[in-house]
């Protein structure tokens, strides 16, 4: 009997950068992540669910769970709630995703060919959806937006990393998760987004991909209404040390699924004639909304 451990997912269609997948020892499971040295999206990159920075999230059990790593390398859970039982690895609904372009489709498969009759996360034509913090972002025209479980993300221009030509990046993201899955802590949405944009910045345009930071200029700092919540919106310029320059925004509100959640939503966008212009991000905010059967507050932002 082969060891519980991460292995080359047998599944890889051979399509993208190569990953592997964990063998609980009985079993594949629904766990996925890139192979050493394989190519990576900057900022938080969308994987089996949402993965955020090195941590795949994903809806078990009505309860939300952060599906990273312990310390010997074996996927852990940790619970948003103390009495909520996770599913076994592999569960059905286990890192499930749906992926829809922006063109007014419905979206309705995911890459893993399951489609809305199989416990997907809801969707919206031209909206990614972000089933945990019970919001909707609208995909523009011509980016690619992901619903899941536990986070959304919506992506476009895909090019090789300017420091790093094996990994992938691309011209602009914009990837929204509750703060708690970030293990962004903070009492109020300014406090959050305040906290969060350095980390947002250095994930998105640090690294070796676009090589060290070595300066920045604060554009926007200020209140703003986001899906009937009261949040706050920060957003920089930041000089990089190889390739484009980029702006990147971090943006707090709360949560219509749930008043004591706070919603994170990361964005970077490049300085470069082929990235989209800051407008579009704008409209990306203001459209953002309640997610159909979420409840809580109105439309966009003010």
């Amino acid at each position: 009997m082969t060891p519980p451990g991460w292995h080359p997912d047998p599944g890889h269609s051979g399509n993208g950068p190569a990953q592997e997948r964990w063998w609980d020892g009985t079993q594949w499971t629904g766990h996925v992540r890139a192979s050493p040295g394989a190519a990576r999206r900057r900022g938080i990159r969308i994987g089996v669910g949402v993965t955020v920075g090195a941590v795949v999230l994903a809806a078990i059990g009505g309860g939300v769970y952060l599906l990273g790593e312990d310390d010997d390398g074996r996927p852990g859970t940790a619970a948003s709630s103390p009495s909520a039982v996770p599913d076994p690895p592999g569960a059905p609904d286990d890192g499930e995703k749906n992926g829809q372009e922006g063109d007014g489709g419905n979206g309705g498969g995911n890459e893993d060919g399951q489609g809305p009759g199989d416990g997907l996360p809801p969707t919206e034509p031209g909206f990614a959806t972000d089933l945990a913090a019970g919001i909707s972002l609208p995909v523009p025209k011509g980016w690619k937006g992901t619903s899941g479980a536990v986070g959304a993300g919506l992506t476009t221009g895909e090019h090789p990393c300017p420091g790093d030509t094996a990994e992938t990046c691309v011209r602009g993201g914009v990837f929204s998760a509750p703060a708690a899955a970030m293990k962004l802590t903070a009492g109020t949405p300014e406090e959050a987004a305040k906290k969060d944009i350095a980390l947002n910045a250095r994930e998105s345009y640090g690294g070796k991909s676009y090589g060290k930071i070595s300066s920045h200029e604060e554009l926007k700092s200020e209140a703003v209404t986001v899906a009937g919540g009261k949040g706050y919106v920060v957003r920089w310029k930041v000089v990089t040390e190889k390739g484009d320059d980029g702006y990147v925004e971090s943006l707090v509100f709360p949560s219509p699924a749930s008043k004591d959640m706070l919603v994170v939503v990361r964005s970077g966008f490049d300085v470069d004639e082929d990235a989209p212009k800051l407008s579009v991000l704008d409209e990306i905010t203001r459209g953002i909304k309640v997610a159909s059967g979420a409840g809580g507050g109105g439309g966009g932002a003010v």
